[in-house]
């Protein structure tokens, strides 16, 4: 019986040790992302911020406007998402370099298109010019369950190669709302 208690606590012991291992991991991250940013961009983000909170103080809208603004942006993004089918759940972003110009983040996105899942990894460079800012995708990665959708593999490949999101999404909205479409003829004819 003491075994068992003995066992209980070393199990929380080695979950609490996970845990404070992956705390530190996400501090160090948060540290290293801090150091990309130098004490000068730093003080002008603090003036511009400052900035907008004091013109903000003035002309602050009511609650009930910002309540309606919310209602309109909730149904803006509920019709896109049932027009394309295409549902985010999850997304982090994290930044990877930051010079003067030039800042690659890396992001993960995951999500369903009808009943088809994906996961999308990226890094995103973005260099500023003068006049502009240019945004590029590089290593792309894809990652789709294979098995029923086995014939997106291809596809899927093509992509990853041009680095394109575009056609991506296009193209896995159709062809999940086919899939679907299929998926029911298949059940009415069970």
């Amino acid at each position: 019986m003491e075994d068992n208690i003995y066992q209980v606590y070393e199990d929380e012991i080695r979950s609490l040790e996970e845990e404070i291992q992956m705390l530190a991991e996400k501090y160090e991250d948060r540290q290293q992302e801090s150091m990309f940013y130098s004490d000068e961009e730093i003080l002008m983000s603090i003036k511009s911020f400052q900035r907008e909170f004091q013109g903000e103080s003035k002309e602050r809208e009511s609650p009930s406007d910002l309540k309606a603004q919310l209602e309109s942006l909730e149904t803006d993004l509920s019709f896109l998402m049932k027009f394309t089918g295409i549902w985010f759940t999850r997304h982090s972003k994290k930044t990877v370099e930051k010079t003067g110009s030039r800042t690659i983040q890396k992001h993960r996105l995951a999500g369903n298109c009808h009943s088809l899942p994906f996961q999308l990894e990226f890094q995103l460079l973005e260099i500023k010019n003068k006049e502009s800012v240019s945004a590029v995708i590089t290593n792309l990665n894809i990652i789709m369950e294979s098995g029923e959708y086995s014939g997106v593999s291809k596809f899927v490949s093509s992509i990853e190669e041009h680095g394109n999101l575009l056609p991506f999404f296009r193209s896995l909205s159709s062809y999940a709302e086919w899939c679907e479409h299929r998926r029911c003829t298949f059940l009415h004819f069970k």
